[in-house]
């Protein structure tokens, strides 16, 4: 496992970025941490009243008074759920583009990748997406949570007709919904397939890893290790691809991947 941290460690290490292109970047990511600091303002904003709100609830008799209260309710409820939706794509897109900025800051300060966490969402509060009504078991072939097969067959559908950024998406908010349900391991990797269709193998990579880290006993384990080493080959790292494609046939050896990753070992000529 070693190896694997420290593969991922050095997954968006460039090797040779001079020290102009490194001010750039940290100033790029200090612009956006602006840009979303500029738009949580406007929400705020948004929350404090006009004083314009005056509603004519005035009526020649009791029906009259009673269909504007209606009215009124209706347009304040559809407001709301508006909003509410408004709010939640902010959140969600905010929260993606904060831990997008961690990793990029963790890669270029040199810290360590493998100590990033789950990015807290923000307004410190999850999301309604999805909610499970039963508690998913760890993958092991366990009780699913109410809609978590709908939902990974939607994200799959997305992915088989080849829109991957709404595949990448949904398999995102499944692995964040169903964060240790039975199918969340294939979750991962089916979105490190998506970002490499995408060309975005940095990602790909650590959705990869996630994947087998996640379940490194199932099924699904020795692609996912297998994808992480094809991913760190694509990506220039040649020598931590060796070491990963290496693991695959070490703990996985009567595996179709194994296989696959012995031919590609050779191809690049490891050691």
């Amino acid at each position: 496992m070693r190896i694997l941290i420290s593969a991922f460690v050095l997954i968006g290490l460039a090797t040779s970025v001079a020290a102009q292109n490194r001010e750039e970047s940290l100033a790029d990511i200090r612009q956006q941490l602006s840009v979303l600091y500029v738009e949580v303002q406007r929400l705020n904003q948004e929350l404090n009243t006009t004083g314009g709100a005056a509603t004519n609830l005035a009526g020649t008799s009791v029906l009259d008074r009673l269909v504007a209260i209606e009215g009124e309710v209706q347009r304040l409820t559809s407001k709301t759920e508006e909003l509410e939706n408004r709010i939640n794509r902010i959140v969600r897109d905010g929260t993606n583009r904060i831990g997008d900025l961690e990793f990029r800051l963790v890669e270029l300060e040199g810290g360590d990748l493998s100590e990033l966490g789950e990015t807290t969402t923000l307004g410190g509060e999850d999301l309604e997406v999805i909610t499970p009504a039963v508690p998913a078991t760890p993958q092991t072939g366990g009780q699913m949570a109410v809609g978590e097969q709908g939902d990974f067959d939607r994200a799959l559908a997305a992915y088989d007709a080849g829109d991957f950024q709404a595949a990448a998406d949904q398999f995102q908010i499944f692995t964040e919904t169903y964060t240790a349900g039975p199918l969340t391991g294939d979750a991962h990797y089916y979105r490190g397939q998506a970002l490499t269709q995408l060309g975005l193998n940095t990602a790909a990579a650590r959705a990869f890893l996630d994947s087998f880290s996640g379940s490194p006993e199932s099924a699904r384990a020795p692609d996912a290790l297998l994808e992480l080493g094809l991913s760190l080959e694509r990506i220039g790292k040649g020598d931590q691809a060796c070491l990963t494609l290496g693991e695959v046939s070490t703990r996985f050896p009567s595996s179709p991947a194994s296989i696959q990753a012995e031919n590609v070992r050779s191809t690049l000529g490891c050691l």
